[in-house]
Parts: C-alpha cells; sequence; structure tokens
C-alpha cells in the first residue's frame, strides 16, 4: 500500500498520488471543502485528514466505509482520550463528507446518517481562568518565551479567537488616535480593527523585534504557527504556572469574556452587515 502523503491544512489532498484507487477519493474531498472557507475549512480538512489516517491503517477506502467502521472510529478517539465534543464533531463533518458523496451519486449510502454520536451539554463546559491564576499564567508567559508570553497576553487580555490571533500578519498592527490596533478576519470572513491592550503592545513589539513581514506568530520551523502548536505550548504555560486546570487558547478567551462581564463591560454586538473597521473599545481590558 503506498504511503499516505500529507500536506498542510488548507489542502484537500490528503492521499497519495501514486495509487490510482485513491484519485476518487481526493477529488472527492477536494470537491466537498470547496465549498468552505476559512476556519470551517481549516477543521474539515483536518477531520477528514485524521479519518482518512486511520482508514488506510485499516484497509479501508473511504467509499467502501460503513456504519460499523464508523462506530470503530469513535471508538478509537475515546481511547485517544479525545473530548466528547471533538468525537461529535468529527462524526458531524464526516457525515456531512458522505451526504456530500450520497448527493453527486459518488455512493448509495450515506454509513453516517443515524451515526450514534456522543452526548454534548449545550451549555459551555470550557474551563476558564479566576483573575489569579489569569495572573499567574501571564507572570508565567512573561518568563519564558517571548512568543509564548505574546500570544498568550494577546488571547488573554484582549480575548481573541485562537483563528484570529495565528492568521494575524504584521501588516495588520497599526496605531489609530493613539491606540496600537490590530486588524483581524472574525469568523464569518468579517474584517474589524481592534485596540490592543498597552501591555499586548508591548509583548508583541519585544517578540516581533525587526521583522517587517509575515505572520505575527511563528511555527517551530519557521512558518506560520499552527493552532495545535499554540493549544500544546498554553498546556505547557499552564502547568508551569501550577494550574491544575484543562486549559486551551479557548479557555484564555472564555477567561478574558468572564473577567470583562464581572467588572461591568458590556459587550455590544455590531449591526449585522456592518463592516466598519473603527477600533472597538470593548477589547481593552
Amino acid at each position: 500500500m503506498a504511503a499516505t502523503n500529507y500536506t498542510n491544512a488548507s489542502s484537500a489532498e490528503i492521499v497519495a498520488y501514486e495509487d490510482p484507487l485513491h484519485v476518487s477519493e481526493r477529488v472527492a474531498i477536494a470537491a466537498f471543502l470547496a465549498g468552505y472557507s476559512g476556519g470551517t475549512r481549516t477543521s474539515y480538512t483536518t477531520d477528514l485528514r485524521i479519518f482518512a489516517d486511520w482508514c488506510h491503517d485499516h484497509h479501508l477506502n473511504l467509499f467502501s466505509v460503513k456504519r460499523a467502521h464508523l462506530e470503530l472510529f469513535g471508538r478509537w478517539m475515546e481511547q485517544e482520550g479525545r473530548m466528547a465534543s471533538t468525537i461529535a464533531r468529527r462524526l458531524s463533518t464526516l457525515s456531512s463528507f458522505y451526504k456530500y458523496c450520497q448527493i453527486e451519486d459518488i455512493i448509495a449510502k450515506n454509513p453516517a446518517a443515524n451515526i450514534r454520536r456522543p452526548k454534548v451539554n449545550a451549555e459551555s463546559r470550557t474551563l476558564g481562568l479566576d483573575r489569579n491564576e489569569l495572573g499567574a499564567l501571564l507572570v508565567q508567559a512573561g518568563l519564558g518565551d517571548l512568543r509564548d508570553g505574546a500570544l498568550i497576553t494577546l488571547l488573554a487580555l484582549n480575548g481573541l479567537r485562537i483563528s484570529e490571533a495565528l492568521n494575524a500578519d504584521i501588516g495588520d498592527l497599526s496605531t489609530e488616535r493613539g491606540h496600537r490596533t490590530l486588524a483581524i478576519v472574525r469568523k464569518g470572513g468579517k474584517h474589524v480593527t481592534i485596540p490592543i491592550a498597552p501591555r499586548t503592545g508591548r509583548a508583541l513589539d519585544l517578540y516581533i523585534g525587526e521583522r517587517t513581514i509575515g505572520p505575527i506568530f511563528l511555527g517551530l520551523e519557521g512558518g506560520r504557527m499552527d493552532r495545535y502548536c499554540a493549544d500544546r505550548m498554553v498546556k505547557r504555560r499552564t502547568k508551569e504556572a501550577g494550574i491544575d486546570k484543562r486549559i486551551s487558547p479557548h479557555s484564555l478567551r472564555h477567561s478574558f469574556i468572564t473577567a470583562a462581564l464581572d467588572a461591568g463591560v458590556p459587550f455590544r454586538r455590531r449591526p449585522r452587515g456592518s463592516k466598519s473597521r473603527r477600533p472597538q473599545n470593548h477589547h481593552a481590558l
């Protein structure tokens, strides 16, 4: 069997070119992903890559998969320690993919149509940090690697989604009306400019140094830092700060929002369709 050839998260080519039996799989995956963009596309690509890897380890073609195989895939994820929300999301991705394949007459029946998914509490179960814990994490992050300190500060003091932070480039930093600002792309593709806290600005300046172009946050090999690297970093720094909680980058956004609401900061939604790039002051703590 030919070796699996993986590319980056934005690529749809997740199986080997050498094996002609996999050509139809690649075409179907690429066509399915073409209907999505941004974080959704990245998430779907990752889910399909992981499932394709599992299928190839079990000598399965994507189009020969049955419901029983999907059940086994779900049990495998449980054994790997994946959260119920992650398992449910990946099974939902597969259901959408196979529904697409059925509509396009690639397969006769969607094997994921009635797949059992883990029950996920509709209420957010994201663990946040209290003020003391958040302070301890910021101190620990500031004592270590400049990149880690800058990213944790940006997430914790400005409440960005991890995708918003990692997709930002150095050229997106600016100054408006005396405030340091950062232009980001929100969920859904909306472009906004937000003010960043003075402490965040200093941490970013120290980390960026003399660089003038490219991603703000770099990975180990010099490319753009990915969310899995960021997740591992946040968990490592949290442990070093003596915090015994399962914390992720999203937990820092959750902590920011909770702290702001506790402090009485109002969060107002912008009118739908607004494309204003003026700073949104609720991001300053």
